[in-house]
């Protein structure tokens, strides 16, 4: 009879002891869950807010930034107009997967008080309609009062409009790296082309509702600065930790460019002035006439009962 090596003993064994440590591991594991303490979940954190900040009620606005202009009253009422159709709108909801504008445009508006906000969006406006097609069908409560005669007139409708800009200082880097050269050198490119100066621009246009004629416009603007490569550095001998820079959203940047345009619309509607063509009044026929034309109010049909008299 042949002499048994052992080997297959001692590889029972082994199986068996990892077996074991496996479910030593994991028991462990389990109990360092339990006593995980939870998440540390700061609501309001002030490294996630926007120059848009805060809340509105009525006309009273809760946490909105410092820098946003306010009006004693509201000038009217006011509705948002937003090009869906615009290549920045593309832009805006395509590449930087940003919400409408209008959004961000309703809560500037209401805090500061200088407009009262009406709902004219699509979803807004769909919502309403239904609530008064189940009135009509006789399926609401007595009482609910959606009948006619309610909604507001929208005295004027606000446009806005975003100018990108991504100016890459790239170029800068790459020379510096070249003169410098070696490590160094490319340490200092690789920062160059991170280093990203972007800014935005907002133009917001202000429209007479009743008349179409154009009240009020204005340009906003924000830059910041990304140093999202200066990390690169800190492993060069003699630059010490620099530390790195996280890129700012672009969200923020457009919620900064249009509370700056809103703002300056602001101060130039507080001292308003209706625009007036002298002798001819708005579309009368204006003051650049043409040789041998005549006004409108010449060419303009005449109504039926003056041509009886005739």
């Amino acid at each position: 009879m042949k002499k048994s090596t052992g080997r297959p003993h001692r590889l029972a064994l082994s199986n068996s002891a990892m077996a074991t440590a496996a479910a030593a591991l994991m028991a462990l594991s389990l109990a360092g869950c339990q006593n995980m303490p939870a998440l540390d979940m700061q609501m309001g954190s002030p490294s996630a807010k926007t120059v848009a900040t805060g809340s509105a009620a009525g006309s009273a606005a809760s946490g909105e930034s410092s820098a946003l202009e306010r009006c004693d009253s509201p000038l009217g009422t006011v509705s948002l107009i937003e090009n869906v159709d615009a290549g920045w709108y593309t832009v805006l909801t395509g590449e930087y997967k940003l919400p409408p504008t209008a959004n961000l445009l309703r809560l500037l508006v209401q805090q500061s008080n200088c407009f009262v906000v009406i709902e004219r969006g699509a979803s807004g406006m769909n919502a309403m309609t239904r609530e008064r097609a189940l009135m009509q069908s006789g399926e609401m409560r007595g009482g609910s009062n959606f009948g006619r005669g309610q909604m507001v007139a929208s005295d004027y409708g606000l446009s806005p409009e975003i100018v990108f800009s991504n100016n890459d200082a790239g170029g800068l880097g790459g020379t510096i790296g070249g003169l410098v050269g070696g490590g160094r050198g490319r340490a200092i490119a690789s920062l160059g082309a991170s280093l990203q100066t972007k800014e935005a621009a907002a133009l917001l246009t202000l429209i007479d509702n009743r008349s179409g004629v154009q009240v009020a416009a204005a340009e906003g603007s924000a830059s910041k600065t990304d140093f999202a490569g200066l990390g690169d550095l800190s492993g060069l001998r003699g630059a010490g930790n620099v530390g790195g820079y996280t890129r700012t959203p672009q969200g923020k940047l457009i919620a900064a460019a249009f509370m700056d345009a809103f703002n300056q619309m602001v101060r130039s509607l507080r001292s308003y002035k209706a625009q007036t063509v002298r002798g001819q009044g708005l579309g009368g026929g204006g003051r650049l006439g043409v040789d041998g034309g005549a006004p409108p109010s010449q060419t303009s049909a005449q109504p039926a009962s003056n041509r009886r008299r005739k």
